[in-house]
């Protein structure tokens, strides 16, 4: 994957001193980066048959739309609190700074529906789990997570052990 390591920029010190961010931006805008990124990534989960391809705010609503046509599956957005316009199921994680708020459609996911769940970013893995437990929680199974970019150093996967996890760039 290194060829598409490359297409991605890295921006010391932001979003705070310390902090090297992976800007994949350069990776989205280069037609060939971007279609490499979404065939490699199809590639990887299509063992997991979803029904539903989840997108969680806000990148993976770039990744998880083009996925789910590809896999021939549906699309569902996972949203920050109050915006979507039906009745909601919610779930409330703590991240390392605080605390955040996951909702879905209830009439998104139905018992026993095959959910592959896709963002830019696995990190310390929160967020991806909340989301597989709001899935759960509506009664439909997690038949993976799909990432772009894994930070393995700061261990995120440990907390996906009992989930097929595809990573397609890893740090």
């Amino acid at each position: 994957m290194d060829d598409l390591k490359k297409l991605i920029r890295e921006v010391p010190d932001f979003p705070k001193p310390g902090i090297l961010f992976y800007d994949i931006t350069t990776l989205l805008k280069n037609k060939t980066g971007f279609r490499t990124t979404i065939d490699r990534l199809t590639e990887m989960v299509a063992p997991t048959q979803p029904d539903i391809v989840i997108g969680i705010e806000a990148r993976g609503f770039i990744f998880a739309p083009a996925l789910a046509y590809h896999l021939g599956a549906g699309f569902v957005p996972v949203r920050k609190p109050k915006k979507l316009p039906s009745a909601t199921e919610k779930i409330s994680y703590e991240l390392e700074y605080g605390l955040d708020t996951l909702e879905v459609h209830k009439d998104a996911i139905s018992k026993g529906t095959r959910v592959l769940i896709a963002d830019d970013l696995l990190a310390t893995g929160g967020t991806a789990l909340a989301c597989g437990n709001l899935v759960e929680r509506l009664g439909g199974m997690v038949a993976g997570y799909a990432f772009v970019v894994e930070l393995e150093f700061l261990k995120g996967r440990d907390r996906l052990t009992d989930y097929r996890v595809s990573s397609l760039i890893t740090y």
